[in-house]
This record gives structure tokens, C-alpha cells and sequence, in this order.
């Protein structure tokens, strides 16, 4: 997909806050610091409407951006990093839970882990919250830049191995710095909300 149009729309935290569109969804799960903001403004072609943040769990609600008026990235706040209390990270966990679970214009969730490291115990989490609910998940390991592609391979069947990878869902090696990957992401994506 080329993008000519991408705005935020929203952020919210329940679900009257939502759009009230028919759109497809896209929802973007991950650690705080792996990533996300770079690969939504990667997939974009946009410097920063996503922002990119030093400090990592900075997003605290749903925030909706409307891409080319046919679908919405909906950037849900990073687990395992945000310096916040219990019962704030209590009150995001059934933030997400339930626009997980009940949203109806969610086609798809890109699950980005870091291809460098073996995914944390929030990430092997997530994927199997993710296909507990059945639903459509797109592994996008981030940071390739950051290892030889000769280990690439290795990388990739660590993470598997480790998140217990169901062959039905995707698995996408990014870098938002070579952009390897970004062509990928966009078919797995289109492909979800077709």
C-alpha cells in the first residue's frame, strides 16, 4: 500500500471512545521499547506521527490512526516496561483485553517482538492470549539491522521455538532502519483486512 494519508484520530480508553467506523483494524502489540512507533512510521513513510519516545511506555491509551481512509493501526500501550503502578497496569491490561476481544473491526494483531533476543514472558503471553481468542496474528521480529543476516535464521527459530509458533500465522523479519520487511508487513496486512 502506498500512504499519502495517515492522521491519528483518537486515543481512547474504552470502548464508546472508539471510531464508529465499519473500518478494518490492525491492533499493534509489544514490549514498550521494541519498536512499535518505528515500524507504524516505517509502514507510513512518516517521520514521526507515531511518536518514538526515550522513554519507553509512553503510550497509555488505544491510539486509532486512520490510514488512507481504508483502515485503522491501532497502537495499543507497550507491556513490561512502563514504570506504573500495579493497579494502572491492571486497569491497561483490561484496556486491551477488551478491545481485543470485543472489537469486531479487528482483522488482524502484528505482534512485534525483537529478533535479537528470545521473546520475554509478556510476549509469549500475548501470542497465546492472542490465539486463545483466535485470532489472526502477524509475528514482526524487529531490530534485524541490528544482527548479521547470517543469524538471522537462528534468531528466528529461537523466538519460534520459544512463543510455540502456529505455521498459520506470519513471521516477518523488519528493521525499520533498512526497511527489510516493510513490503512484507504490507501484504500480510492487506491479506488480513481483505
Amino acid at each position: 500500500m502506498k500512504v499519502h494519508n495517515a492522521e491519528i484520530v483518537i486515543s481512547a480508553v474504552a470502548p464508546k471512545q472508539y471510531p464508529e467506523t465499519d473500518l478494518p483494524e490492525i491492533a499493534l502489540a509489544g514490549r514498550s521499547n521494541v519498536g512499535k512507533s518505528s515500524f507504524i512510521n516505517t509502514l507510513i513513510q512518516r517521520k514521526n506521527l507515531a511518536r518514538t519516545s526515550s522513554k519507553p511506555g509512553k503510550t497509555q491509551t488505544l491510539n486509532f490512526y486512520l490510514i488512507e481512509d481504508t483502515l485503522h493501526f491501532v497502537d495499543v500501550p507497550g507491556y513490561g516496561y512502563a514504570k506504573v503502578s500495579k493497579s494502572e497496569r491492571a486497569k491497561w491490561g483490561q484496556m486491551i483485553e477488551t478491545y481485543l476481544t470485543q472489537r469486531e473491526q479487528l482483522k488482524a494483531v502484528v505482534s512485534l517482538v525483537d529478533l535479537r533476543h528470545s521473546p520475554s514472558q509478556e510476549d509469549i503471553q500475548m501470542y497465546q492470549f492472542l490465539k486463545y481468542y483466535d485470532l489472526p496474528v502477524i509475528v514482526v521480529a524487529t531490530k534485524a539491522d541490528k544482527i548479521p543476516r547470517g543469524k538471522w535464521n537462528k534468531h528466528e527459530s529461537v523466538i519460534k521455538k520459544a512463543l510455540d509458533f502456529d505455521k498459520s500465522d506470519t513471521f516477518i523479519i523488519f528493521s525499520s532502519v533498512t526497511k527489510e520487511g516493510k513490503e512484507e508487513a504490507w501484504q500480510a496486512i492487506e491479506k488480513a483486512i481483505k
